[in-house]
């Protein structure tokens, strides 16, 4: 089989996005400001419905996003994002923002789209874009560079054929991740309809005084869980292992050794505020984030729904920077539920977060089989 040479600049051009103006953000609209936060370390779309902002503005001709549009993340907003590439989904209307570029112009007599979505996800091309990005704070990389990086490509017959392969893998995890989600959605709802609601089971033969059924209290939440901050671990002390990392926004790394015993919940304290964790084993948690040091009067799962519905970011104590205020959030009034509800409660929600578990291994080991095939596929080791 013969393999060519070529530069991405033969293949395509990269549009930039546009600098849609902050004073026409907001909470909700039409239309959805696309980030690097939307782009997974390993290639593909994360939605981010928490974080999600809008544009109200005016918006130019020629940057609202279709599906099926493929785009490469230009800077290192997160480690590991630089080069990142993902399609848009059929959900939602999203808007192609700066530090985003654009493919365009695509050249379908040498490369098949959804090959060149795998090839941006190689290491050697990772490292090309990679090496051209400057910065000092944030490094950042530009069209033109990324004209400049050098792939080998099969003839688009074999590119169709090992973009088929892979995806088959994609395909798999997506439909893992899609169920995940149905499964935290159940057991969501059921925390809303008995602790929000206030319709659990025996509701109706309860008394309620003041908005507190029998049996119940209204306590700060420093009677109910204790919240602690993270511990240091510099990305150049961390080795490889099977340890989940919790940083501000839930699993940034592994490490080979952890400083929690699981379950555990963690949430963010400085940088990005309100996304909860849950984690099912030993955990690290960084000094972005606080956990749970105590279950007082709750369990983990108990303690995982009631955070989230707290509205954490609510609660920030920082002027530049977004930092939780912990005492102020320790203050904060909830209410417990007697321990054979909490009891009662996490009987049902067990078997969805096992299940969750199982669908989430699953996945990890779809992933390490795919990159595992990816690059043997992308060089020609094996032939398809």
């Amino acid at each position: 089989m013969t393999w060519r040479d070529a530069t991405f600049r033969e293949l395509f051009t990269v549009k930039h996005g546009y600098a849609f103006q902050g004073e026409f953000f907001d909470s909700t609209g039409e239309y959805v400001l696309l980030t690097p936060g939307n782009f997974r370390e390993e290639g593909g779309f994360k939605e981010q419905v928490d974080k999600r902002k809008y544009y109200t503005g005016e918006i130019p001709d020629g940057f609202i996003l279709k599906r099926g549009d493929l785009l490469v993340v230009m800077t290192e907003q997160a480690p590991g994002l630089l080069g990142s590439s993902a399609w848009i989904p059929a959900s939602g209307r999203f808007l192609h923002n700066q530090r985003l570029g654009l493919i365009t112009q695509l050249n379908d007599l040498l490369i098949d789209k959804s090959f060149l979505y795998y090839l941006f996800n190689t290491v050697r091309v990772r490292h090309q874009i990679s090496s051209s990005a400057s910065g000092t704070k944030v490094r950042h990389t530009s069209p033109e560079r990324i004209g400049r990086v050098m792939a080998a490509l099969p003839p688009i017959i074999t590119q169709r054929r090992i973009a088929a392969i892979l995806s088959a893998y994609d395909d798999l995890i997506g439909n893992n991740r899609r169920r995940i989600q149905l499964l935290e959605q159940a057991a969501r709802l059921i925390y809303q309809e008995w602790f929000v609601r206030l319709r659990y089971p025996g509701h109706e033969h309860a008394r309620v005084v003041d908005g507190v059924p029998e049996g119940w209290e209204r306590t700060p939440l420093s009677e109910a869980l204790l919240l602690q901050r993270g511990f240091d671990l510099p990305a150049a002390n961390r080795r490889e292992g099977i340890v989940p990392i919790l940083a501000s926004t839930g699993i940034t790394g592994t490490h080979d050794s952890a400083k929690v015993r699981g379950p555990g919940v963690v949430t963010g304290r400085s940088g990005s505020l309100g996304v909860v964790t849950f984690v099912d084993k030993d955990f690290w948690p960084l000094n972005t984030a606080l956990w749970v040091k105590e279950f007082k009067r709750v369990s983990p799962y108990y303690a995982y729904f009631m955070l989230s519905e707290m509205g954490l970011e609510q609660y920030n104590g920082g002027a530049s920077v977004p930092t939780l205020d912990r005492k102020a959030v320790h203050r904060v009034p909830v209410l417990i539920p007697s321990p054979a509800l909490v009891q009662q409660f996490d009987e049902h929600v067990q078997p969805i977060f096992r299940q969750k578990k199982t669908l989430n291994q699953m996945s990890t080991a779809l992933r390490t089989a795919r990159d595992l095939l990816l690059p043997k596929l992308m060089s020609g080791e094996i032939e398809v």
